[in-house]
């Protein structure tokens, strides 16, 4: 299945992506895309409650806003360095064990929602990744059976301001948090639907120019490892969100090095899972 969430922020509904392409209403099944649903086996509960009832769901409006697929999860695990051409754009070693940091969860913003371009920021730039959604608790797995662990996948961009990340202090959290610095989606694809998440093609567009284009079958840790070596140090909820790092082609490793700015355009995708767009513009409330 391929999960969607529509409506205006903060008050999104669940819907799917029909086989056929369509975005279609899932209200009446009356359950949020959230940590509750995927506790209670909901992804098996929606496919047989979606047999009996699919032919009776409308369509979205065309014009409707799609928001995270998943509501806001109780957290944002990303993987620094995790590919190595990256590692060595960024003047830094491959690492030995995974880097981890957190986003905050009110980064989370809908696939097609403006990059914020936060007050005092010199250096935002982008990093398309794989998402890894959990689907159910996770503590002390052994990579053996983590991917029993894995609800699904989602595209994510990591924007990042380098200059908080790197600059200010402290951990990589400061540039990492700021609002809307997590677009997730177009959809949710359940692991079903996806025969190898580590042998995806992702990319990234900046104004129509091609800056990162890799596989996931150049991650330094694949998703067991990450499963695991997490789920050593903090419990996994249903629905947290893994982001298992992004390639080469970032801004900070570009000559010169290059940020977003007002009015420029990102566009990201994954295999499988969708495409997104965003645009830049300054942060309104800066």
């Amino acid at each position: 299945m391929k999960l969607i969430r529509f409506g205006a922020a903060g008050k999104e509904q669940p819907g799917i992506q029909s086989e056929s392409g369509k975005y279609l209403d899932c209200s009446s099944f009356k359950e949020d895309w959230n940590e509750e649903f995927f506790t209670n086996n909901g992804i098996a509960r929606l496919e047989e409650w979606l047999h009996a009832n699919q032919k009776n769901l409308n369509e979205i409006p065309a014009d409707s806003r799609l928001g995270s697929p998943i509501a806001r999860p109780s957290k944002i695990i990303c993987i620094g360095l995790n590919y190595r051409k990256h590692a060595l754009e960024s003047g830094m070693a491959v690492p030995e064990v995974p880097i981890i940091f957190m986003k905050a969860t009110s980064s989370l913003c809908g696939p097609f929602d403006p990059i914020l371009i936060p007050k005092n920021s010199v250096k935002t730039d982008w990093e398309v990744e794989l998402a890894v959604v959990i689907g159910k608790r996770a503590k002390y797995v052994s990579k053996e059976n983590a991917m029993e662990y894995v609800a699904g996948y989602c595209v994510h961009n990591d924007v990042s301001e380098r200059d908080f990340q790197l600059h200010h202090g402290g951990q990589w959290v400061k540039g990492k948090s700021a609002d809307n610095f997590a677009p997730l989606g177009p959809i949710l694809v359940t692991k079903t639907e996806i025969k190898d998440p580590h042998n995806l093609r992702l990319w990234l567009k900046l104004n129509g120019k091609m800056l990162q284009d890799s596989n996931t079958s150049d991650l330094v840790f694949n998703i067991p490892e990450l499963i695991e070596h997490l789920s050593q140090y903090m419990t996994l909820l249903p629905g947290d969100v893994i982001s298992t790092g992004t390639p080469a082609g970032v801004g900070l490793g570009l000559k010169p090095p290059t940020y977003l700015k007002e009015g420029d355009v990102v566009e990201l995708g994954i295999e499988g899972l969708g495409e997104a767009k965003q645009v830049a513009m300054n942060d309104p409330e800066a």
